[in-house]
């Protein structure tokens, strides 16, 4: 076995906001970054929406959660939800 077949590949992880629970099996997590702009050297905001797996439907809108790569769901969704870090809190 050569070595570059026995290296694992490293999977990412991010960690974002629950979007949008509209769908079923899916929700669409916001990813925010900070970004050196080149031209102002500045650390700009960047958002990223991915969409996610949730096989039960167990996650809505405004918890945070940890998202990790996974194969090809369907035309759009190669992200699973992976763990919930924090529930949002219900003003009700």
């Amino acid at each position: 076995m050569s070595e570059s077949t026995s290296r694992k590949a490293r999977i990412r992880r991010l960690i974002g906001l629950v979007h949008s629970d509209k769908m079923t099996k899916t929700v669409t997590v916001e990813v925010i970054r900070y970004k050196l702009d080149p031209v102002y050297k500045k650390y700009v905001r960047v958002r990223t929406r991915y969409k996610a797996h949730d096989e039960q439907n167990q996650y809505h809108v405004g918890d945070r959660v940890e998202i990790t790569e996974h194969r090809p769901l369907s035309k759009e969704k190669r992200w699973k939800v992976s763990r919930l870090v924090e529930r949002a809190v219900n003003a009700d």
